[in-house]
């Protein structure tokens, strides 16, 4: 079974936000996905929606063996498991969350569905903080 690299970003603003991802990660990682760089730490404020809580963000390197949307529907089961109840697609705009796992590239795939976007547009040409935590990883 060949291993695919991806780029995630993880971000959260409520509770213990650098636990909250790195409890993320240690999840990833126990799922049969090899993390392989992560980036410092960046603090943030929230981008297309208000909010007086603050971001903590990460970009990763993992390899997985999961295809994109098997890797998509995992992710989105970590978050759930770690108590997000709102996704900002179904509820159609973004709010605070205890977790967000965005798959930013696949390999060099380009794939766009309902569900997903490879690569991710949004974080890759749009948002500063986005720029900054990808700049090695891109």
């Amino acid at each position: 079974m060949s291993q695919h690299k991806v780029v995630l970003l993880l971000g959260s603003n409520l509770g213990d936000q650098k636990k909250n991802i790195e409890v993320a990660l240690q999840k990833i990682s126990e799922g049969g996905n090899h993390i392989s760089q992560i980036s410092e730490f960046l603090i943030t404020e929230p981008v297309e929606f208000v909010s007086s809580n603050i971001f903590c963000n990460i970009a990763s390197e993992i390899f997985t063996h999961l295809s994109p949307i098997q890797l998509l529907d995992f992710i989105k089961n970590i978050e759930v498991e770690m108590g997000r109840t709102k996704d900002s697609t179904a509820s159609g705009g973004y709010s605070d969350r205890i977790i967000d796992i965005d798959i930013i590239k696949y390999n060099d795939l380009q794939f766009r569905s309902e569900r997903l976007e490879i690569p991710h547009y949004k974080h890759l040409f749009e948002r500063e903080f986005s720029k900054i935590l990808l700049k090695d990883f891109i």
